[in-house]
Formats: C-alpha cells, sequence, structure tokens
C-alpha cells in the first residue's frame, strides 16, 4: 500500500470518541441548539485526543483534571474551561443513562471559580427610545428591523425562536405567539400592542419582497431575497441599530431578552409568570433576574443616598 493511501486512511476510532459521536447524535434528535451542539462538539474533540484509546474505564476525576491543565497550558480562558468541564458532565450523564458508564468522574472536579460579571441591560428609557423613534438609516429594512426589536424585547423569546417563527404561528384573535424552544418544547407568548402594530406594518412590505423575489414560504421573517433570516443576520442588525442609537457596542439578541425579564421583575411581574414567559425549565435560571435587578437597585442607592456617598 502506498503512503498517499496510508495516510488518506482514517485512524480507528476509539471507545471515547464514538460514544462522543454518539451522545452530539442525541443531541441533535432531541433538537438541541446549534450553537450547544458545535460547543460540546469543539470541547469533547479536545478530550477525545487528549485521551487516546483509553477506555471509559481508564478515565478518572485525574484524568479529568489533567485534562483541564491541559486546556490551560494552551492557554484557555477559566469560562471556556468551565465550559468544557460542563460539556464533560453532560456527556457523562447521558453516558450513564445508556449505560454505558457506572460514575461520573467529572463530577468530582470543582468547576473552575469565575467573575461575577453580570451582564449589562439597557434601561427602560433606553429600550423606549429605540422603539419609540424612527429608525436609522443604517436599517435596510425598517419595517422589518423593528419587527425584529419588538419581538425580542417585548416578548422576551430566543434568536433562534425568532427566526422560527412561522406566518400561521401568530394567534391574532388571542395576541399570542407559538414559538418552538429548546428541545422542541413549545409554548405560546403574548405580544403586545406595540408589536402587533409593527407586525401588521411589515406584512405588506414582505409580500412586497416575496413577490420581487419570486419567493413562496412560511417564515415571518425574510431577508431582501426573499428567503428566511438567519440568527447570524439578526444578531448583526440588532448590535448595527443599537450602536446607531446610542446603545454599547456588546448589545446583541439575547440582551434584549435579558432586558424584557428584568425590566418585568423592575416593575413587579411574579418570577414564575417570568419562567413561564422566558421558557426558562428551571426557576434558577429566571432567578438571575433578581441577581439583574438587585444591582440596580444598589446603583441607584449608591447615587442617590446621603448616607452612602
Amino acid at each position: 500500500m502506498s503512503s498517499a493511501k496510508t495516510a488518506a486512511m482514517k485512524a480507528p476510532r476509539g471507545p471515547v470518541q464514538k460514544g462522543i459521536e454518539k451522545f452530539l447524535r442525541a443531541l441533535r434528535e432531541k433538537n438541541s441548539s446549534p450553537h450547544t451542539i458545535k460547543a460540546y462538539a469543539t470541547d469533547l474533540e479536545q478530550f477525545s485526543e487528549f485521551v487516546g484509546d483509553i477506555g471509559w474505564s481508564g478515565i478518572d476525576h485525574v484524568t479529568v483534571r489533567s485534562f483541564l491543565s491541559h486546556l490551560y497550558d494552551r492557554g484557555l480562558s477559566k469560562t471556556s474551561v468551565a465550559r468544557a468541564l460542563a460539556a464533560l458532565r453532560s456527556l457523562y450523564k447521558w453516558l450513564g443513562r445508556e449505560g454505558l458508564v457506572m460514575q461520573n468522574p467529572a463530577k468530582l472536579v470543582a468547576t473552575p471559580k469565575l467573575p461575577k460579571k453580570l451582564p449589562r441591560v439597557p434601561t427602560i428609557e433606553e429600550m423606549n427610545s429605540v422603539l419609540d423613534a424612527q429608525l436609522p438609516e443604517t436599517a435596510s429594512f425598517p419595517e422589518r428591523d423593528r419587527v425584529i426589536f419588538e419581538l425580542l424585547y417585548g416578548c422576551g423569546i430566543r434568536n433562534s425562536e425568532l427566526v422560527g417563527i412561522d406566518l400561521e404561528d401568530i394567534h391574532w384573535n388571542r395576541e399570542a405567539i407559538l414559538v418552538r424552544g429548546k428541545g422542541k418544547k413549545q409554548r405560546l407568548v403574548p405580544f403586545g400592542e406595540s408589536a402587533n402594530v409593527a407586525v401588521r406594518d411589515y406584512m405588506s412590505a414582505r409580500q412586497t419582497v416575496m413577490s420581487e423575489n419570486k419567493a413562496s414560504h412560511s417564515a415571518l421573517l425574510v431577508n431582501r431575497r426573499g428567503g428566511r433570516i438567519t440568527t447570524r443576520s439578526i444578531g448583526r442588525i440588532v448590535k448595527s441599530i443599537a450602536i446607531a442609537k446610542g446603545l454599547p457596542s456588546d448589545v446583541h439578541p439575547h440582551t434584549l431578552r435579558h432586558a424584557f425579564g428584568t425590566h418585568m421583575l423592575e416593575e413587579g411581574a411574579d418570577l414564575r409568570a417570568i419562567q413561564e414567559l422566558l421558557g426558562h425549565e428551571r426557576l434558577s435560571t429566571t432567578q438571575r433576574y433578581t441577581q439583574l435587578s438587585t444591582a440596580k437597585v444598589m446603583e441607584v442607592y449608591d447615587s442617590t443616598h446621603p448616607r452612602a456617598k
């Protein structure tokens, strides 16, 4: 056999690599977030390369710690290392359910301590200044771009959920939208009068774009070519308009979701109700907004109370 053919041959897959491939396949079948799958695939591929041909029985918590040290040596941040450890824990949890391993050594390894950095959330006044005024000239499709902001902030939905909305998902008589969240879970989220008006104004502009491009499909939000808009495009649109309106440059679609939860809590909404609206599986996830709201209260106290100065 020639050296070229030998080089072209794939190296045999070890038990760890095979297990990882099955795990990632299971995530895709569960309709997990593409971003999560991509991140897990990257982290777990590095783990597979690190352990080589070692079987699952030969991997313990010392091996996992050594892997994390290896990532630090390569210059990865604490956040990236913590994400890799989370990927390993999820992998082992799945392996345990499948009966492929008896224990989870990743659970015995402490998560790297991360600095408690709360995301900067635009104020209610800042959001109103964006939504109540004309969109900047940088907006290439202003009717659609206003809908993007109205639904991300007005409904608190995820970027991926927004691009997945079809025309038939809008329940006009109930003033609600059917949203498909993580793990194929569906929920109805209400939309207010402002979003209602924005979507209705956009529909005629959408029809024009579809006719000009001879396109025909059910996506609510489309690009100028008549195709379904992508999450990446929405990210660019949100950032561009936010900067043009004087908001920080780190604003992205998820920032508007944070703003939705934070502002509702500040205005007196029940935490359980916010959990339902955001589609959080655990209340502890929603409780992050309590931290955000507390941070705002502390900021106001420090800047206004005479004994705090």
